[in-house]
């Protein structure tokens, strides 16, 4: 079954010179439990892929479904449903609220996912983590390989179908990233979950069943 599939997708913005073509008829399915990272330069398109995938930024033109649902002609609110407990998203700059303790940035998606025993699951997704003696430190007081293992027992709490990685490594050192790479990886054969990986780091991009490279807007 797939996951996830995108049929000639264009996006174009507008930019004080003129229209600019971000992405140029992307064609891309993942089947459900499957990893696939994206790599390529700065600019190529991958985050705009990204967020056109989860629902997060609408098409210029083309068909996007996402776990079943056709996305075209969805409202925000319907998207919102749709994404509420079975897609999960990692960034690049953690994006934790910085007035909630750890555990409260993970309670807090467990209940916005409407997910039942929340504390229990938000405690039990940090243990996974190796944060269980950092529940109550809010993210000022963590480093920044901790405040990225936070971001992910977050997404992995709700148990989605699938999460969306946008270089959720890249502002870390070589031993953090690892950890977290082990991780996310670890996390998401434990649970089944589709991975969609964007990232610079190509032994990261490895790891995953399948590496497409993205450039000038096209995927191959």
């Amino acid at each position: 079954m797939q996951a996830l599939s995108l049929e000639d997708i264009f996006l174009t913005l507008p930019s004080v010179s003129g229209p600019v073509e971000i992405l140029k008829g992307i064609d891309f399915a993942a089947d459900a439990g499957e990893t696939v990272s994206i790599v390529g330069p700065s600019g190529s398109g991958k985050s705009s892929l990204i967020s056109i995938a989860a629902g997060l930024e609408r098409a210029t033109s083309g068909s996007a479904t996402l776990l079943g649902t056709s996305l075209n002609g969805q409202s925000e609110d319907d998207l919102a449903r749709l994404r509420r407990g079975r897609v999960s998203l990692v960034f690049q700059s953690f994006h934790l609220l910085p007035t909630m303790t750890a555990f409260d940035n993970v309670r807090a998606a467990l209940e916005i996912a409407q997910v039942d025993n929340s504390e229990t699951r938000a405690r039990d997704a940090l243990a996974a983590v190796g944060l269980s003696a950092r529940l109550d430190h809010y993210p000022g007081q963590l480093s920044g390989g901790e405040q990225q293992r936070v971001a992910v027992a977050r997404a992995i709490a709700p148990g989605p179908d699938i999460i969306f990685a946008d270089e959720p490594t890249g502002d870390l050192d070589t031993a953090s990233s690892a950890a977290v790479a082990d991780l996310l990886f670890d996390m998401i054969e434990e649970n089944g979950a589709t991975l969609v990986l964007v990232t610079h780091d190509l032994d990261l991009a490895k790891r995953a069943d399948r590496t497409l490279e993205m450039r000038d807007g096209h995927l191959s």
